[in-house]
């Protein structure tokens, strides 16, 4: 038995169950009295017009994929301090200097997906956040300009250690990646 609706998938194999959920979810409705995949196929098989923006303290990476062709890219990085641990007069400027280090990053992060994304904004339809939850929160508040981003957001948060280009690279993958539990 096959059960579509809710944005997944859920095949029933006599006592076994397995839910597909795909990142960009599943339109399809209706209830099958067979193994029916030919919906969830098409689905993971459409290829879509994606935005990525990953920020972590210290760098960023900012792309736009056709499918699982990354189109546009830029990545940076910027030198934030780790945390001081010792007290005294000196922690509250080293405090101060990591606070501006952090503020410069995400103001370049933000800058660079005003540049872009800006120029696919109509086409994408939707977009991946990942690296630092707290990062990419400051980066989309830092500009107005990105506020259009929030509402195109998928719902999965992508960690990643080092937004790096090759990390962008392989963003892809993940993006097309369905979740499955059973």
């Amino acid at each position: 038995m096959s059960r579509y609706g809710d944005g997944t998938a859920v095949f029933e194999l006599g006592d076994e169950t397995l839910t597909v959920r795909p990142t960009f979810g599943l339109g399809h409705t209706g209830i099958y009295a067979y193994v029916h995949v030919a919906p969830l196929l098409a689905e993971l098989a459409r290829d879509r017009v994606v935005g990525a923006l990953l920020v972590r303290l210290g760098g960023y990476a900012v792309g736009v994929f056709e499918g699982e062709r990354l189109v546009a890219s830029k990545v940076g990085r910027r030198n934030v301090h780790g945390r001081h641990r010792k007290g005294g007069s000196s922690a509250s400027r080293f405090r101060r200097r990591r606070e501006e280090q952090a503020r410069a990053l995400v103001e370049d992060a933000a800058a660079t997906a005003v540049r872009v994304l800006g120029p696919h904004a109509e086409r994408l339809e939707a977009v991946a956040l990942g690296g630092d939850r707290f990062a990419v929160r400051d980066t989309l508040a830092a500009s107005r300009e990105l506020a259009w981003l929030e509402p195109r957001a998928l719902s999965r948060f992508f960690t990643v250690a080092e937004p790096r280009q090759a990390v962008l690279e392989r963003l892809a993958y993940d993006l097309y990646a369905a979740e499955v539990t059973g």
